[in-house]
Formats: C-alpha cells, structure tokens, sequence
C-alpha cells in the first residue's frame, strides 16, 4: 500500500516540536544531493585548539575522524564529533548532519569518563543499528538493537546506587538514545521497525525495570521521562506511552519529590511544574472517563480505574510539592489570574479547573451511590458495582490535598463530604488496611462511629495467624496480674503480631475463649479500685484516670506501661474489657489540653467549686472574702503539704481579675502536671504495640471520647433476649423442645446481672459489642450434652458453645444455671470456674 506521504510529514512535524532536528538524521537514504566542497571547525576540548578540516558534503563522519586522527594523532576510537549539541554518528554523511562552511563542531573523548568505556561504545553501537534500519539496511539489526539495550542494562554496575549508575545512565540519554528508539517507534519505514522499538523501550520500563534494586530503577526516572514527553506529544492513548508513564508514577513513589532531586538533575520547582502539568491533566481526564464508565461495569473497568488513580497520584504529588516550593511555601493561592501575584503561574489556574472537574465527577458518583442505598438499603446492594467504588475515596483524598492549596478550596471539599456522608461512610467501611486513610480522621464532622473505628482500627499491626509462632502465656490463676505482668511487659512487642496463645495452670481450657477471659479478668485486676494505680470517678465507677499517688507502689510507672499494652492489646484483639477512660485521661493520650469542663467526672465537686469561684461577683471575690492564694494542699502517705501553683504563689491573693488564671493552675496542677510521669508511661506502652507515639497519638486524636468507650466496654445495655434467642442455633434439640422452652424462660427471669454472667460463662463476652449479638464473630450454639441432668452445664467459648444436659424439668434446669448465675459471679479478683474451649 503506497504511504501516505502528507500524513508522514505532519508525523515528523509533530515529532519536532518536542525534538530538534539535530537529534538523529532520519532522511530517506534514496534522497539525491549534490556534493559541494565544506571547510569548518573543530575545537578540541582538551587543549582548546582549533583545526580547520576540508571535506565534501558527501564525505562520512568517519573520514573526518580519520583527518582528525592524522592532524593531532587521537586514536579514532576515542574521538567524539558534537554538533549543536548531537553526538555525530560514523556513518552518517556531512549532508545529513547539516554542516554548513564556516561551522563549529566540538571534539570530545568519546571515553571522557574513562569508567564506563563499554557504555560509550555500546550506545553507539545502537545509534548506528537505528540509523541502518530508518535507511531500510538489513532486518537482521532488529535482533541488534534489542541485544544492544539488554547489554547496556547488563552493564549497571551492581556493586553501586550512586554516582557510577547516575554517570552510567547518563551516557544512554546525552547522546540521544531515547530520542532515537522513539523516532524509530513513531516513523517506522519497514513494518518491523515499530515492534522492534517497542520491545526495545519495554525493556527500560516495569516490570523488566522491577528486577533491579530501589536504588538503581530511581537512577532511570529522568530517562523514562525522557520517553513519556517524546511519546505524549504524537501518541497519548499508546500503549507504550502509557507503560512509560506509568513506570515513571512507579519512580515517583519512590523519589517523593521531584523539583531539586538529583533524579531529574536538580530541576527546579518551576520546570517540574511545567513538566508534570501535562501528565496530571491526561490522567485527569481519563479518571473522568473511568468514573463515568464506572457505571457500566466490565470486567476491566475497576483495574483499569484503579491503575489510572495510582498514576494520577504518583504524579500529582510531585506536582503539588513543586507548586509549594515555588511560591515559597505560602499555600493560600487565588483560584484563578486575575488574582496573581508575581509568582502565580498559569499552570495553577489549570491545576485548579482539573481540580473542579473531578471534584464534580465525584460528587456525581457518590450521589449516585447515595440513591442506591437508599432505595435498596446498604445490605442489600449488590456487589459488582462496588470494586469501582472502591475508589472513589482514593480520588477524593487527591482532591483533598489539591484544595490546601487554593483560598476558600477547603471548604469546597468539606461541603461535599457533608453532604455526601452516607455514602462516604459506607464505602469507608470496606478500606482496606494496606492504603493510607487516615486523612479521613480529619473530618469527624463527616465519619460516624463505625467509620472512625474501622480507620484507627487499620493503625494496629494486622494480626497473622501462626500457630507456631503464637506468643504463648502459662498463668496461675492466684497470681493473674503479677505473671500477666511479667507476660506482658517483658516480651518484645512484635511477639503479639502472631497471636495469643493462653492458659491457665491446672486446667485444660485453652484457646479464644481463654484468651477474651484472660484479658477481661486482668483488665478488671488493674483497674481494681484496690489497687493505687488508677481512680474511679465519682459518679462513674466503669471509668478510670491515673491516681497521683500511684508511687506508694515502686513498680508504678512499669505497671502504667504495662497497661498502656493491655488496653492496646485489648484493643487490636477486640475484647471489651468492661473498662474506659475518664475525659482528663483521655486528652492527655491525644496531647491536648484540659479545660474546667473536662474534670467534671473526675472531681465534681472540683468542678462545681472552680465554677462557682469563676461565677462570683467580682466585688466579692476582691474582698478576699475567698481567702484563696495560689496555692493547692495535697494530701501524701498521710501528710500534708502545701504546693504552689506558681512562682511565689502563696503570697498572690486570687482576685476577681486573676481567678480565671488560678482556676486554670489548678486545674494542671490536679489533672495535668501531677500525673504526667503515669501518662507517659501508659502512652508509651500503648505505643509498642500501635509502633509508634505518633500514631499513638493519631489514634486518641481521632476518636470521640464515647467512640473508645464503646471499643474498649462495648454496649452498656441491657441484653435483648429476644436477640439473644433469634443468634442462637441448637444442635440435637429443636427449637420447640421443652428443655429450650425453659431455657429461654429462665433467662428471661433474670437479672440484667446474671443475665451477663450466663452470656460470660457462654461466650466469655460479657459486654456485647455497640452492633448487640450481630457485631458477634460468630453465632451462638446450644448442644444437647450427653451428661446425665445432674450435672451442670459446660461451655466451650471459643466456639460459642454452651452444652445443656438434658434436664427432666424446669426446676431442675433452673437450680443448676442458678449456681453458674449466683456463685460465679464476676467481680475484680474473683476466679471463675473452669470451663471446657479448644
């Protein structure tokens, strides 16, 4: 088929915009010339002298090395001909490299790093391989230029991930080898050639690129980049284009930033800018695409959606820090010109109106989400839509971080999460714990309790089952908190990764049960009202804060950090534990202050004081009619002392104008400063098991106080036997057996305290998560035991199980569940009856 000649022309015109001509000569070799006599200039670097040479337009490179040679005796092997920046290639002729009389060309080593010999001539020798076929020269340099590229990759040096890769690389992109493979690619003459480039490339590109080290595939970003602006301009939608773009999203998750990296040799702020730019916009539209397409789902629509989000991502970031740095780290930019500053750019203004598109895209989406839920109800949705949903969340976040960019974009962002909430709080339900969400925590304006649970939840190191590698705990009943503490202090917190693997000497239960048992029995040991480590508030007795004088007991502090693992631990394994946090306690975990309306249930009778003091009338207050200095009495192993809240402050009379200042002191001095030690301790220990204060940090800040009430006690209702009844399945009995029909009478004759005490001895559960017997991990079992009916009912909690003999009557029945009831009643201290778990 004849080619069409006008559409070639308009290919290399194209082409040129982003490569200057000098690169490589791509002439038809059937073009006629006519020879004319050149004379031109050759400088040599070394030395800065300058020859004259005389040669026909038709006379090759390599004859004027060989003049070059005979004039100043450098072996031709190790001449270089630059010209207008391009490396001239051996064969190529005068012509075609454009030299014109009187032009200066320079003479460079062509080994000028002595190094990487065999780099120079390998890069060469592919140059020239490329020329032979855009000539139309022998199909047999297809294999060549393959071989050529696989030997240049052979040759980064392994034993290096600096300077010698860096000096390594550097030869492949100066003397113009990606712009030649890319010429070769988008002008193929034969119809090999094309193919022959493609393969060529891909092996600079993932996953070939995967197989070296970190070090070494960063040391390739600005030579990837090089390919995705010489491919971008003439072939967007390629499918080489798009594998070197997302190579370089690849490089840039590693690089974190890209203006100043000596990656992109130490561009500036302003032309990564102007380079990345591009990149951000097409993927920007194609996530458009993507999410509009998201609604009539194929089977490629969710992976190819997903893919484009993390190169949307692996470029903007980039971006955004470049745009940062550029106006100085002043991030309050208008949104559009006609409020620029010296420094505004028009890539900001277009940053902008990228960021307005999707964020609309996005609200469409998730409106739509939002109608589905309602009319069909989030149970009931199907499943096969929800992979594209997936990520929706992940854009937003991206949109998240455009809008701290812009004045006023914030709240654009905020709006949108308000009033999308149900479907957001839905789709945060199903994040997953390898992606970083925590930016949600941001706006608990939006997240509801379960949302914000399943967030820090993700915080946690995941628990992976390996039996072999259970951390393994052998404690004697009698001395539960002593061992535990041993246990539990002493081991290296990612021992606890695999698991917990408990049991109690002389008793053959083992299992989840045992271990949900453990944890509640320990935690009530600890915050035991007999023990001087914490104190229970007032109106409150569920709800702790650490006790100042905790010191009467040397190990104190060991002890708090032991805590701070146990809640932490209690936490990661989703055992209530029947225990929560006071307000004073909890701010201090979250680094913030505490405030008069913070101590209320600590000390109410603290709070109603300082609230009266601040309330008097002034002239009252300033007749010292309060007799109050700034000083506090602290009562310690049965002496008194006197503190002062500040300096000198029992000379300083508190008065109308300074009781706001003393209400404060005293309120630090009570809650903050006098049991900072036992804080940090308990922080701490929470930390080795989160992995870090920071996200220790993090986890407090992100919640409600009532969100870890509900975590660490579950629900404080009453129990719905009703629901009890409906989770529960029976093996061996029917539901219409009289020994069921008692059961459930019995229970429902309970107390709301023997009530708990049954489901306890049941399911060692004795505060039902915030969801009620639903949010169990399983349901419950009733077995009929093949025990005579003398006997008590046995459990096996791991499993959920209760075994029930088969009683003759009501009576019966009745008189043995009283005993569980009634003598094993669960108080800190207590020792529970042994029961049967796997």
């Amino acid at each position: 088929m004849k080619k069409d000649h006008s559409t070639e022309e308009a290919t290399i015109n194209k082409l040129g915009q982003q490569i200057s001509y000098q690169d490589v000569n791509f002439r038809d070799s059937q073009a006629q010339s006519i020879s004319k006599t050149l004379h031109f200039f050759v400088r040599l670097v070394s030395g800065g002298n300058t020859i004259v040479i005389h040669a026909n337009s038709d006379d090759s490179v390599e004859s004027v090395h060989e003049q070059i040679r005979k004039l100043t005796g450098i072996p031709l092997f190790e001449q270089g001909l630059v010209y207008r920046g391009r490396q001239l290639q051996w064969e190529q002729t005068l012509e075609e490299c454009f030299i014109e009389n009187d032009a200066g060309l320079h003479l460079i080593g062509r080994m000028r790093s002595t190094e990487f010999p065999k780099s120079w001539q390998v890069v060469n020798d592919l140059l020239s391989s490329i020329r032979r076929l855009c000539k139309g020269e022998g199909k047999e340099t297809f294999i060549n230029i393959k071989s050529k590229v696989e030997e240049f990759l052979d040759l980064i040096p392994k034993d290096d991930h600096g300077d010698k890769v860096a000096g390594h690389l550097k030869i492949f992109k100066s003397y113009g080898a990606p712009t030649a493979l890319v010429m070769l690619y988008l002008y193929p003459i034969h119809n090999g050639n094309k193919d022959c480039a493609d393969e060529a490339i891909r092996l600079l590109l993932s996953p070939n690129l995967d197989l070296l080290a970190k070090p070494v595939q960063v040391q390739f970003a600005s030579i990837i980049l090089e390919f995705c602006k010489l491919l971008s301009g003439t072939a967007p939608d390629d499918s080489l284009y798009i594998a070197c773009r997302s190579t370089l999203g690849s490089l840039l998750d590693i690089i974190s930033f890209a203006h100043g990296s000596k990656y992109f040799d130490f561009a500036k702020s302003y032309n990564i800018i102007i380079e990345f730019l591009p990149f951000v916009h097409q993927l920007a539209d194609k996530l458009i695409e993507d999410l509009e397409s998201s609604w009539n789902p194929s089977p490629c629509t969710g992976s190819s959606l997903a893919k484009d989000v993390r190169d949307f991502t692996s470029f903007l970031r980039p971006l955004c820090g470049a745009i940062e740095d550029q106006v100085g780290g002043k991030i309050n930019l208008p949104m559009y010109l006609h409020n620029k500053n010296l420094c505004y750019m028009a890539e900001f203004e277009t940053l902008f109106a990228i960021f307005k598109k999707l964020l609309e895209k996005i609200d469409q989406c998730l409106h739509r989400v939002e109608e589905i839920l309602i009319s069909k109800g989030a149970a009931e949705e199907t499943e096969s839509p929800r992979f594209s949903w997936y990520q929706y969340i992940p854009i937003l976040k991206e949109l998240n971080g455009i809008c701290k960019l812009y004045r006023g974009a914030e709240h654009m962002v905020s709006s949108l999460m308000k009033l999308r909430r149900l479907p957001l709080n839905f789709l945060i339900r199903y994040l997953k714990r390898s992606d970083d969400h925590y930016w949600l925590l941001e706006h608990k304006d939006v997240t509801d309790f379960e949302s914000r649970r399943h967030l820090v939840m993700m915080m946690f190191p995941e628990i992976v089952d390996d039996y072999e590698e259970l951390h393994e705990m052998l404690i004697d009943r009698s001395q539960l908190l002593e061992e535990s503490f041993a246990y539990i202090s002493r081991a290296d917190p990612e021992s606890f990764r695999s698991g917990l693997f408990m049991e109690f000497k002389n008793e053959e239960a083992t299992g989840p049960g045992v271990v949900r048992e453990w944890f509640y029995l320990v935690c009530q040991a600890i915050f035991n009202p007999q023990n001087p480590l914490f104190q229970a508030c007032p109106n409150d007795q569920r709800r702790f804060f650490p006790n100042p004088v905790s010191k009467v007991d040397s190990l104190h502090l060991d002890y708090f950090g032991f805590c701070g693992r146990m809640i932490a631990l209690a936490l990661m394994n989703k055992v209530h534990v029947g225990i929560v946090l006071d307000r004073v306690f909890f701010l201090q975990l979250a680094g913030n202050s505490v405030s008069l309306d913070d101590i209320r249930d600590a000390d109410p009778c603290l709070y109603m004081s300082c609230k009266k003091i601040l309330e008097m009338d002034a002239e009252f207050v300033d007749s010292d009619a309060l007799g109050l200095t700034f000083v506090r009495e602290v009562e310690e192993l049965g002496s008194r002392k006197i503190v002062e809240l500040c300096a000198g402050g029992k000379d300083i009379v508190v008065d109308s104008k300074n009781r706001a200042e003393y209400v404060n002191l005293l309120i630090q001095n009570c809650f903050v400063s006098s049991i900072s030690q036992q804080v940090d301790r308990f922080a701490r220990g929470f930390a080795d098991i989160i992995s870090t204060v920071k996200l220790q940090k993090q986890f407090f800040i992100s919640l409600e106080l009532e969100d870890l009430d509900r975590m660490l006690c579950g629900s404080d209702s009453a129990l719905c036997v009703k629901a009890w009844k409906a989770h529960t399945d029976y093996h061996g009995y029917k539901e219409t057996d009289h020994q069921i029909c008692w059961f459930w009478k019995i229970v429902e004759g309970m107390s709301a305290g023997e009530q708990r005490v049954l489901l306890f001895f049941w399911t060692s559960v004795r505060y039902l998560p915030i969801e009620g017997f639903g949010g169990l991990p399983s349901r419950l079992h009733i077995y009929k035991a093949s025990d005579s009916h003398d006997r008590l009912p046995s459990s096996h909690t791991c499993f959920y199980r209760l075994c029930l003999p088969p009683y003759p009557s009501i009576a019966s029945m009745q008189k043995c569940l009283n005993l569980i009831t009634q003598e094993h009643r669960i108080v800190p201290g207590e020792i529970l009856e042994p029961r049967n778990s796997i």
